[in-house]
């Protein structure tokens, strides 16, 4: 039996990467498609799998296919809501060192309710979290200001930020500095520029890009699904559809709290020890909102995580 890391999913076929760079297009064996699983791919990029080769032929000509039929145990993974309603959720990347969430002021919007709801699920895989702010050339004066207070806001918290315009060039180097040596999973909303930061960041990767409509000022999906690159300078990058639905699954009530790492830290002081920041007198939680330890927005997120009845948490 081979071993190798899952560099690409398609869904039905996965292309796996050896120990010599060799690839090879696999699929799972049958039995261990179901067995136990309980998202869409029980298989996803950035996996460490066992496989076995088998000869076939096509057109005369005799072929090696993979068959999958062990995967070892995971770190950590991202995963997202599934459109097949029968099961849970797709796995999105799987062993990562970072998350890289782009995100942009305008050209899409995206906004601080999306980028804490993705914090909160970096924080409950303990995923350490870059967050890029992309298309600084973009933005006037004004923007720029709304930029450095949204910015602000999270480095205080302990989020590491950068600025980079991948038209003008900005910012590239110290994003490079960022992710090498790691294996970095890059999300966000479709037309962040996701796929143009890294083609700048690898040359010769050519990964499409289309152009943000001007009236909708949305992108759309160029990355139809999950593919791992290795980077010349150290490190992999995993590219990924843009999120429509992003999040963990079965969050309790209780723990949401525990992902918001400032609210974390001051929970302790209040007077309960189950206290949901929402009601209960003595909430040391409630008087730092009001006193501006904690941003007003956060609170507005985690209130809104709270108080959602979904299953799946969080949902967009």
């Amino acid at each position: 039996m081979k071993e190798g890391l899952v560099i690409k999913s398609t869904g039905s076929w996965y292309t796996v990467e050896d120990e010599n760079g060799d690839t090879f297009e696999c699929k799972i064996k049958g039995k261990f498609r179901i067995k136990g699983i309980k998202n869409t791919n029980p298989v996803a990029v950035g996996d460490r799998v066992g496989f076995t080769l088998q000869n076939v032929s096509a057109d005369e000509k005799e072929a090696q296919v993979g068959l999958i039929t062990t995967i070892s145990e995971r770190k950590n993974y991202i995963i997202r809501r599934s459109i097949n309603l029968s099961k849970q959720a797709h796995i999105i990347a799987a062993n990562i060192d970072q998350a890289v969430l782009v995100a942009t002021l305008n050209y899409p919007v995206t906004t601080t309710t999306f980028i804490d709801r993705f914090l909160a699920s970096a924080e409950a895989y303990r995923i350490p979290v870059l967050i890029v702010f992309n298309k600084v050339d973009r933005y006037d004066k004004g923007q720029m200001a709304q930029l450095t207070e949204i910015k602000e806001l999270y480095e205080n918290i302990g989020y590491k930020c950068l600025l980079t315009s991948a038209k003008k060039g900005i910012g590239m180097d110290e994003l490079k500095i960022a992710l090498t040596h790691k294996t970095n999973v890059v999300n966000g909303h479709s037309g962040v520029g996701k796929s143009t930061l890294i083609n700048i960041l690898q040359p010769g990767l050519n990964l499409k890009t289309m152009e943000i409509s001007d009236s909708h000022k949305t992108g759309k999906h160029t990355t139809t699904y999950s593919q791992l690159f290795k980077l010349d300078f150290g490190g992999y990058i995993i590219d990924t559809p843009g999120i429509k639905a992003f999040g963990v699954l079965e969050m309790e009530p209780w723990e949401i709290s525990h992902y918001f790492v400032e609210i974390f830290k001051i929970s302790g002081k209040c007077q309960y020890n189950n206290c949901s920041h929402t009601h209960e007198p003595g909430c040391a939680v409630k008087v730092a909102v009001e006193n501006g330890e904690i941003a007003a927005s956060r609170f507005i997120s985690y209130l809104g995580l709270l108080e959602s009845d979904d299953k799946y948490r969080p949902a967009f």
